[in-house]
């Protein structure tokens, strides 16, 4: 496994498979090589996050440092945290992807 493929805490993903399929979320907790744990702040909330194969998701670029230090500063983030490093960084993707037609 290269470094790409390696999740890591504060990740951003897309969801690929399942009934949330293109939706973004951010890695709380890593279980294993094939598991992750996931939330978005807002329907899965961070008390109650999912559970997800690796191979259901796409691992994004972006890691939130906001998530990333509250997880380690507390064991926890506030979904309002969650929610705010979706839209700080998957807002900017979508206008571009729209930019450019896609």
């Amino acid at each position: 496994m290269d470094s790409v493929n390696i999740p890591q805490l504060g990740q951003l993903v897309r969801i690929i498979r399942g009934k949330d399929s293109g939706k973004f979320a951010v890695i709380i907790s890593v279980e294993d090589q094939r598991f992750v744990w996931i939330a978005d702040g807002d329907k899965r909330k961070f008390d109650q996050p999912k559970k997800k194969n690796l191979n259901h998701l796409e691992l994004l670029q972006t890691i939130s440092s906001e998530v990333v230090d509250s997880l380690e500063e507390s064991g926890r983030v506030t979904n309002g945290k969650l929610r705010f490093a979706l839209k700080k960084y998957v807002i900017p993707m979508n206008s571009e992807a729209h930019e450019k037609g896609e």
